[in-house]
């Protein structure tokens, strides 16, 4: 199934929310994506589309501060109502990776994190080597940066194109967004095994659109043996791909 190319902005986004909320019952599968995909971010943080918060939670219930944001108010405005006064959230910004004036619009917050992180986000965005570089100009120098987003575009079908996905990756093609805004990448891996005959399952087989939230509540009891799943396999397939790059540091001027 080939991607769309004509998704146009919703302030809205009615089969986003359902399928956040879908993940949101699977407390232990958010908690495993946290640890492995984020273990290696510190310092002063920004998760870039936040959504309901569902990855959000781990890091305010860890007590490590973080700002989060999206591109939607709505969801902006759950954020700020289901974490009101946590101290470590350090605020909720409405964030466009792709604003046309980007440096002007944010540019308070250019070069002032020291890692950010987008999980399932990038695949939303038509022009994603621009994404990556304005979340490129987000970063201190010697700032970590972690892409997670879907893998394989064979497993294209209804759940993307509901969602409005661009497309899907592999290691190489996500590998390729950090290469050319010269960011270091340090480790690339699929992640997520078990999801993978699901997600054929549900959207090629039977064309669903909305993950359904019984699977993913037994999902996430089984949790514990997809782990060493991934373990063992996460070099060569998974249904996410992530890499985690540096932004090099500034060469001193004589």
């Amino acid at each position: 199934m080939n991607a769309p190319k004509d998704f146009s902005f919703r302030e809205l986004d009615t089969e986003g929310m359902e399928t956040l909320e879908a993940m949101s019952v699977a407390p232990g599968f958010n908690r495993w994506m946290y640890e492995r995909v984020c273990q290696h971010l510190s310092g002063r943080i920004l998760e870039i589309g936040s959504g309901i918060g569902n990855i959000s939670s781990c890091f305010l219930e860890d007590e490590r501060s973080i700002c989060l944001s999206d591109i939607r108010e709505n969801y902006c405005a759950y954020l700020r109502k289901t974490f009101q006064g946590n101290k470590s959230l350090e605020g909720v910004l409405k964030l466009n990776l792709t604003h046309p004036d980007f440096d002007t619009e944010y540019k308070e917050h250019i070069g002032s994190f020291d890692g950010l992180f987008a999980l399932n986000v990038v695949e939303h965005i038509e022009d994603d080597q621009l994404a990556i570089a304005n979340a490129n100009e987000l970063l201190r120098p010697g700032g970590r940066m972690v892409i997670l987003v879907p893998a394989f575009q064979y497993l294209y079908n209804q759940f993307d194109e509901s969602l409005e996905h661009y497309r899907r990756y592999n290691k190489q093609s996500l590998s390729l967004l950090f290469e050319q805004n010269k960011l270091q990448i340090k480790k690339r891996y699929y992640f997520n095994l078990a999801g993978v005959p699901g997600w054929y399952i549900y959207g090629n087989l039977l064309g669903r659109k909305i993950i359904p939230n019984g699977p993913m509540k037994i999902f996430n009891t089984l949790v514990p043996i997809f782990k060493f799943a991934d373990w063992m396999f996460s070099r060569w397939v998974g249904l996410s791909v992530v890499v985690e790059a540096v932004k090099p540091t500034e060469t001193p001027v004589d």
